[in-house]
C-alpha cells in the first residue's frame, strides 16, 4: 500500500462517525455480504458513508483497506475509528445488542 491510500483511508476513517468500505454503494450494494451491512446501519437510522471498492477510483483501496485492517474481506465498518469487523461481526452485534451501543456512543461524541 502506498502512503498515498494509506492516508485516504485514514482520512476517510477519521472523518467519518461511520465508514463502511463495501461493493456497490449504500444506495445499491453489489453484494449480499456489503447489502447486510447497509440493512443493519439503515435500520439503526444512523449516519454513515460508504466507498464503493468495485469502483475504478477505488481500485487501491480495494486491497489497501485489506492490508490496513488486516482483514481480508469486503465490507469492512469503522466506528468512530475503530475496526469493527465485517457482515458476520456487525448481525452478531447487532443481535446481542452491542451494535446499538456502539453506535450511540459513537454520535455522542
Amino acid at each position: 500500500m502506498t502512503p498515498a491510500v494509506q492516508e485516504r483511508i485514514e482520512n476517510l476513517i477519521k472523518n467519518n462517525k461511520i465508514m463502511v468500505f463495501m461493493k456497490g454503494t449504500k444506495l445499491m450494494p453489489q453484494c449480499g455480504f456489503s447489502n447486510n451491512a447497509v440493512q443493519i446501519l439503515n435500520s439503526l437510522g444512523v449516519p454513515f458513508e460508504t466507498i464503493d471498492v468495485l469502483d475504478r477510483d477505488n481500485q487501491e483501496i480495494r486491497q489497501g483497506i485489506k492490508e490496513y485492517s488486516n482483514w481480508p474481506t469486503i465490507p469492512q465498518v469503522y466506528i468512530n475509528g475503530e475496526f469493527i469487523g465485517g457482515s458476520d461481526i456487525l448481525i452478531e452485534m447487532y443481535q446481542k445488542g452491542e451494535l446499538q451501543e456502539t453506535v450511540e456512543i459513537a454520535m455522542a461524541s
